[in-house]
């Protein structure tokens, strides 16, 4: 189940997450990551899924959502690690342009030093690039790469990438309390992102359950004032601190949707129970994928999250 969604989202509407990558291959580990401790490090690109395999899967989730009248805004590679690292990524975009809708990607950024990267990017109507800190240290402390990569590199790559990409180029920095929302990496931060000319630059916070349980969220005022020195650098800026809302789309096959979404996308106890509405369900089929092992629960802020075990 590589197909997910559409889920809501402030920056892409109503996206279909497609993951293209298998569970926890990533060039970081990242302090916060929703979906757990990166268990497959790696820096190398490699051959994870058949592009024509997970194109038949998306066709037949888009028949499935269109007979439901369900509205998809954004094919997006959002996956359960970095999606750069597919290297079947380049023939598997140039598939995803045969539907007509709008693509876009979720990548960490982290190979966008190659060019063989960055011009496969170029194809994409939306791309997002992570940028939590610019300054090494904090870099490593937040993100934790692979020691294979080289900071100044990535940044290079950036700049030579909003040059010359045509779509819209978003940036996202996620600001973990004490690690790295001080004013200075915040302020270098800006400096670097006013340089690649982003539509928005979006400043998020660790709203689910992060990979390191000492994980917290900035205070109401530190988060505010990122946004006064991203916005004071004339940066359009926005916050994505709060709930995306509950909306999420199903194509009638309860198991497969929860599973697929949870996997890449926890969700909250009330968004299970408005799903379940939606579908005339009742809780037992989540207590069925509890009792398997399948599907667990945590409990972050006040709030209980569900998520696909992965292992």
């Amino acid at each position: 189940m590589n197909i997910f969604g559409p889920v809501p989202s402030r920056r892409l509407g109503r996206s279909l997450g497609i993951n293209n990558i298998k569970p926890k291959n990533c060039t970081y580990s990242c302090v916060y990551c929703q979906i757990g401790k990166t268990t497959g490090m790696r820096f190398e690109r490699i051959e994870f899924y058949d592009p024509e395999e997970l194109t038949a899967e998306i066709s037949g989730k888009l028949n499935a959502l269109k007979e439901k009248n369900e509205k998809t805004d954004y094919l997006t590679l959002v996956a359960d690690g970095e999606p750069t690292l597919d290297s079947n990524l380049g023939r598997l975009t140039d598939e995803l342009k045969k539907f007509g809708i709008k693509i876009a990607i979720i990548t960490n950024a982290s190979l966008i030093g190659n060019i063989s990267v960055r011009e496969t990017l170029m194809k994409y109507d939306l791309v997002s690039l992570k940028i939590d800190s610019v300054a090494e240290e904090i870099w490593k402390k937040t993100d934790r790469p692979h020691g294979m990569l080289n900071l100044s590199e990535i940044k290079k790559g950036m700049l030579k990438f909003s040059e010359e990409f045509e779509g819209k180029l978003i940036t996202e920095t996620m600001l973990v309390k004490g690690l790295n929302d001080s004013a200075g990496n915040l302020e270098s931060n800006a400096e670097f992102i006013k340089k690649l000319e982003p539509d928005t630059a979006y400043i998020s916070v660790p709203i689910r359950p992060p990979a390191e349980n000492w994980v917290k969220i900035p205070s109401e005022a530190v988060i505010n004032s990122a946004f006064v020195i991203y916005s004071g650098k004339d940066i359009k800026t926005e916050l994505l601190v709060g709930y995306e809302g509950n909306e999420f789309s199903y194509t009638g096959n309860v198991r497969e949707d929860i599973l697929s979404i949870t996997a890449v996308h926890p969700m909250k106890e009330e968004a299970v129970l408005e799903y379940l509405c939606k579908t005339k369900q009742d809780f037992s089929s989540i207590k069925r994928l509890i009792d398997e092992n399948v599907l667990l629960t945590t409990e972050y802020n006040g709030d209980k999250y569900f998520f696909r075990k992965l292992f």
